[in-house]
Parts: structure tokens; sequence; C-alpha cells
């Protein structure tokens, strides 16, 4: 009987092994399903921007196109760096292929077939269009290549063990690109594509769950800032109430706020980016900011 329950165990033991292998294995794009392409440098640069790739990634506050990493992102799962993405061969992304970097961007996995951990906003980044993702790596490998490696990630058990990711993906990560709405105008669309995708503005004006994940009926509600310090303002109607189009529009320009006062924080990080937009496509991230319904966040700590 003893040797029928050993034998029954190791089988159930075997099966949930084999299920977990199977629910978490790193999706990954086929260089075939990529076809021909053309990169078009000035939108793969725009791209960079709204993406605010430097933000993460420059190691030299002296030129931002040296992306070597880095970065310490603090989070309640353990400290995050940021990975050299500059074209060195050795140390960045110069020997990855077009089709390894659409498989980091789209479903969060590397080259070498592991799961990145969602520090790297691909829930957001899988939105964009593949034609941008391939015009932004041929910008990518035009800067320069730069040397060393970054710390390893500082995480406990279990989020130390990557495999687990895919199951995190099975919640979070949907694989859909951004569908564009065929009652709005173009400007709005844009604006939605930049915010939701690129710009990943949800990634930090979103309270999350317990497992780091978005909570969807918040989205853009504002909350805890993701770095453990100060707190992230509601952009929903509810926050934008009082600012118009304008206001947003010159406020991703200058980092200047309708009260007279600036931006700070991460904000001013992602304003040295936004200001490198073109004119229309800040005005187009503002008329979709301020087109969102008003979202109460989740309440703030009295200030003491």
């Amino acid at each position: 009987m003893l040797r029928i329950l050993v034998i029954a165990a190791a089988l159930v033991l075997g099966t949930g092994v084999a299920v977990f292998f199977v629910l978490t294995e790193p999706a990954r794009v086929a260089a075939a399903s990529l076809g021909p392409h053309t990169p078009n440098l000035d939108n793969g640069r725009t791209m960079f921007f709204a993406g605010g790739c430097a933000s993460c990634h420059a190691s030299s506050k002296e030129d931002r196109t040296r992306l070597g990493g880095g970065a310490p992102l603090h989070s309640p799962f353990g400290t995050f760096y940021a990975p050299n993405i500059s074209p060195d061969p050795a140390d960045g992304i110069g020997r990855w292929s077009e089709a390894g970097f659409v498989s980091a961007m789209q479903d969060g996995t590397s080259p070498d077939g592991r799961h990145y951990y969602p520090a790297f906003p691909y829930t957001s980044y899988q939105r964009m269009e593949t034609a941008d993702l391939r015009d932004l790596f041929a910008f990518l490998k035009t800067l320069p290549a730069v040397q060393g490696r970054a710390p390893e990630h500082e995480l406990p058990f279990p989020f130390s063990v990557r495999r687990g990711i895919g199951l995190w993906k099975l919640l979070y990560l949907d694989g859909r690109q951004f569908q564009a709405d065929p009652t709005k105008s173009a400007s709005w669309n844009r604006g939605a594509y930049l915010v939701d995708g690129p710009g990943h503005c949800a990634e930090c004006h979103s309270p999350r769950t317990a497992l780091g994940g978005i909570v969807e009926s918040q989205r853009f509600a504002g909350g805890p800032n993701p770095e453990g310090q100060g707190w992230v303002p509601n952009i929903t109607g509810k926050g934008l109430a009082s600012w118009s189009a304008k206001d947003v529009e010159y406020m991703l320009e200058t980092g200047d706020l309708p009260d007279g006062d600036s931006v700070g924080g991460t904000m001013a990080a992602v304003v040295r980016n936004t200001r490198e937009l073109p004119a229309a496509d800040r005005a187009a991230m503002a008329e979709y900011l301020k087109s969102l319904p008003p979202v109460d966040g989740p309440p703030r700590p009295e200030r003491r």
C-alpha cells in the first residue's frame, strides 16, 4: 500500500512539474514571421524618446545616448538593475537579432530564452506595432557602444526564480497589440497608442496588486510610487479635472504645472523625453489623457 502511495505521489509531482514547465515556457517571435522591413531611423528616434529608454538605461548624465545601464530600481520584490542596451557586442545588445529584440519587447523573453522580470514594462511595450519596434532596434544600433554589465538583480526567493514569471505572464501579459478605435480621431488614437504603448504611463500611474500587476479598474488613478517613496498622481479625469489639454501638452514639453510649480522626481526624467517628441505627438497624448473618465484611486495617506 505504501509503495502504491509513493508511486501515486511521484506521478502527481511529476505531472505538476510538467504542467508548470509547459505553462511557463517563454514565448518567442520567429524571425521568419517578421518579413522584409526598411528601418525608419527618424521613427526609431521618436520611439526611443516615447519609450523613455534613456531614463532607465542611460549610464551617463551628460550623454543620454550611452545606454550602459546599471541604474537601480527598488521595489517590494527586491532591487532590479537596468541592463546595458547599447550596441556593445559583449555587454549590450550588439549581437541580438531583430527577432530577439521584438521578443524581448513583446513577450518579455531574453534572446537566451529566459523570462524578463516585469520591472521591464513589456506589459505596455507589447501594445507597440512590430514595425515601430524594428525601427527602434535599428535606431539603438546607431548609438555608442558602452562596455560593462549591470549588477545582478538582488531578489529574495521565490522572486529569484525566473521561470515562475511565466505564471505571472498568464495573468498580466495578453499579447495584444494596440487596436485603434474607429469612433475616435486619428489624433486621439495616436495619443492612446503613445500613452498605453511606448509611453507606458500606466506602469507608474496605477496602483498594483499584491502580485505586482496593474489594478485595471484603477488604471491611471495614481497610487504609491512603485519604487517605494512618494505618491504618483491620478491622471484620469479625476486628477486632471482642472487642467486643459493645453496644460497637459505644455507640461509634457516644459515640466511646468498650471499652478506655477514644476514636476520633479521620475516625472522630470519623463519630460526630458517627451520634450523631444514632435509637438503633434504631445498634443495627441494630451487629447487622450484629457478624455480619460474620472476614476478614484486608492486613498492617499495623510502627510505628517
